[in-house]
């Protein structure tokens, strides 16, 4: 028995070209063009969604490194010495801190340097 597809076929196509709008040339206007451009894409998609986060913790290390070598002391002493007087906050917080609020990041390295002597 043959079965024509359709709406189904129609419908299903319609909305993959949708997510294929902005595409190049044929790659957004071709159904199969399209959905090797968007398979493709969507690998990138999720490969730089890992990508995004080690970036932005290299970005927190290097802005929190910049502030611990203006108050004497390296990366890494920092770290351990967080550890040591039980400080809690994350590379995130901490870097946010070293940008908007050097008096407060200072008080922190303070009660570091104090941990770690």
């Amino acid at each position: 028995m043959r079965v024509k597809t359709g709406f189904v076929r129609r419908r299903r196509h319609k909305k993959l070209l949708k997510q294929a709008r902005g595409f190049f040339s044929g790659r957004h206007k071709h159904f199969r063009k399209a959905k090797e451009q968007l398979e493709r894409s969507l690998v990138y998609a999720y490969r730089d969604r890992k990508n995004n986060k080690r970036n932005f913790r290299s970005l927190w290390i290097t802005r929190i490194n910049a502030a611990c070598r203006l108050h004497g002391i390296s990366y890494s002493k920092f770290i351990n010495g967080l550890g040591k007087a039980n400080i809690g906050l994350d590379r995130k917080v901490l870097a946010d801190l070293a940008m908007n609020e050097p008096a407060s990041f200072a008080a922190i390295a303070d009660r570091v340097k104090k941990a770690i002597a």
